[in-house]
């Protein structure tokens, strides 16, 4: 009778048989789960006594043209194949180690454990390959959106594969309402449509299996719509071509009655200062909210609240008209 094993030029037979169910023969990756340019070892457990070597193949079917290495165990010599990549390298216990690994060794590998009677055993492991993940940054569709009119769709950039997006806004999950809405992936976020209070700052958070990254902070700047007018009057980054008087006109269109009010602002180049009056604003301010209220009668008089945070971060003006008492 003919040996067992025998080898062509482009398929290798073996006889194969069957271990004890308690000692299976078996390959583990480690890590489970491997980042591009790292080193994974296919490690094999329970083997068999009394062997002659060891093959490994790429794919799910033995075959001398997807060889990677052979082994044998009495002579340590080391036969390399077609598939061999200069990152491989074997053990003597059968492990097979490899080295920088690309998404392109993501696959099945079989390992084919020879006896000395040429009796061979295949085992198959998987190497799983993820990408490291860059640090992601938000872009968006429209950088001057009008408040009520223009909706916005904020991106997660880059896309890719085997990522999972996630959102935030001050430093919180997303608020659940129906202006919000997210793509089928949760790379884009669109606000249907931006308001005043969707300024921000949005951060976008990209996930994999081997990774995680978060974006810098985004601001949205939203032009506030001259078709809505309300009780605020909100100015970004003012500087001192701002100064001058501003007037706020109040109706009721329940009685029909009308009330104005006049502030006037002057604001300088410089960084400190200890007070200010109720005229005047001396320091470096980034913005300005004048609000006036107007009620269902004329007994009325103004008063002034104001607030304000130092070093140049923001200036609150708030203007209210409150019923006069009797």
């Amino acid at each position: 009778m003919t040996p067992v094993g025998c080898t062509g030029k482009s398929a290798t037979l073996f006889t194969f048989w069957s271990l004890p169910t308690t000692a299976q023969l078996t390959i583990e990756s480690v890590p489970r789960n491997a980042a591009e340019g790292k080193d994974v070892l296919l490690r094999v457990h329970n083997l068999p006594g009394n062997l002659g070597g060891y093959a490994w193949y790429t794919g799910e079917i033995v075959d001398s043209n997807h060889k990677i290495v052979s082994y044998v165990i009495d002579t340590q010599k080391i036969t390399y194949g077609p598939a061999y990549s200069d990152r491989e390298k074997i053990y003597p216990n059968g492990s097979l180690l490899f080295q920088n690994v690309t998404r392109k060794d993501t696959g099945y590998y079989i390992l084919l454990a020879i006896d000395k009677n040429f009796l061979s055993k295949p085992v198959t492991g998987q190497l799983r390959v993820y990408p490291e993940l860059p640090k992601p940054n938000i872009t968006s569709n429209n950088s001057l959106p009008e408040e009520h009119k223009d909706p916005v769709v904020l991106t997660c950039e880059p896309q890719t594969q085997d990522t999972t997006y996630l959102w935030l806004i001050s430093n919180q999950s997303l608020p659940a309402s129906a202006r919000l809405q997210l793509s089928k992936d949760n790379r884009t976020l669109t606000l249907l449509p931006v308001t005043r209070k969707d300024t921000g700052p949005y951060e976008c958070e990209t996930r994999n299996l081997v990774s995680a990254s978060r974006s810098d902070p985004f601001t949205l700047n939203v032009v506030l719509s001259s078709q809505y007018p309300t009780q605020e009057l909100f100015i970004p980054n003012i500087t001192a071509h701002d100064s001058g008087s501003y007037t706020c006109l109040a109706h009721n269109p329940v009685t029909d009655f009308n009330r104005t009010t006049v502030k006037t602002i002057t604001v300088y180049a410089e960084q400190n200062y200890t007070g200010y009056s109720v005229g005047t604003i001396v320091g470096s301010v980034i913005g300005v909210l004048v609000v006036v209220a107007l009620g269902a009668s004329l007994s009325y008089f103004v008063y002034l609240r104001r607030t304000r945070r130092y070093h140049g971060i923001s200036f609150t003006l708030t203007l209210v008209l409150s019923p006069e008492p009797r």
